[in-house]
């Protein structure tokens, strides 16, 4: 794939191909996510959220690494009051990707460590190469993961295992990262960004206000308790009858038979 940037940025831009939108990282040679870097990356997030061509994401790193994390020298000169106001800062750039309203697949070569880590848990799949290695350091700097790491990680691999990895620092290979759920797929280094391209690719022409409802009502409810998180279930669910797409996806079932519709995003 060749990359045009329509949101130009020396560390972080957005692609447009088709109807995916590809966040690419490009701060050689380990893509630190400095302070910069991290506004960048809310910005293209922003954009992918709200831009109707794109109707599946991807984060990619590039061929060889995809992010080694934060910027330890522009931190290690910050301050404690520095800190307390720019981590809000620093969350708040994760957080945009993660509520991008469409389904997100992380793109993962090389070294996926600290905020590197981070960001490729806000994506709802994650894809990597199989020499990829992934972790949360911070300990080993006498501080812990700051953009969201202590959070998504044990909703993702379950709490033992996240402080396991956090308590220790250590980095896992792409065997051990499949292995405890970490990521959901390993493929040859040269193959994971064409891998991520056909799993995005699959929603390109699907309803999106329901994948929206969708990814809305697992992330909600899992902040929550399951009766809130069912009540979350059934409001979403409720209102996708009044698109466009629950009419055309059921009239679609009953006089073509399934998966036959044709769906607008309306």
């Amino acid at each position: 794939m060749t990359f045009t940037p329509e949101v130009e940025h020396p560390a972080v831009w957005l692609d447009v191909d088709g109807a995916v939108g590809v966040i690419r990282l490009d701060r050689p040679p380990l893509n630190v996510l400095d302070r910069a870097a991290q506004a960048a990356l809310r910005l293209a997030a922003e954009r992918a959220a709200t831009d109707e061509r794109v109707r599946a994401v991807v984060v990619y790193g590039g061929p060889t690494v995809f992010s080694a994390g934060a910027d330890i020298k522009e931190m290690a000169a910050m301050t404690h009051a520095a800190m307390v106001g720019h981590a809000a800062v620093l969350q708040a750039a994760f957080d945009a990707v993660a509520a991008i309203p469409k389904p997100v697949v992380a793109a993962i070569n090389g070294p996926a460590l600290g905020g590197g880590c981070e960001l490729a848990l806000t994506a709802d799949a994650r894809i990597c190469g199989s020499e990829a290695r992934l972790g949360l350091p911070e300990v080993l700097l006498g501080v812990i993961p700051g953009a969201g790491g202590t959070q998504r990680l044990p909703r993702l691999i379950g709490p033992a295992r996240a402080k396991e990895l956090i308590f220790s620092g250590r980095q896992v290979g792409a065997k051990e990262a499949l292995e405890i759920g970490l990521v959901d797929q390993v493929v040859p280094t040269d193959q994971v960004l064409d891998s991520a391209l056909r799993w995005a690719r699959r929603f390109e022409t699907g309803p999106a206000l329901a994948l929206h409802a969708a990814k809305t009502a697992i992330d909600a409810g899992l902040a929550t308790d399951l009766a809130a998180g069912l009540a979350i279930e059934r409001s979403v669910f409720a209102g996708l009858f009044g698109t466009q797409d629950r009419t055309s996806g059921m009239q679609g079932f009953i006089t073509e038979g399934p998966g036959r519709a044709r769906f607008t995003g309306r």
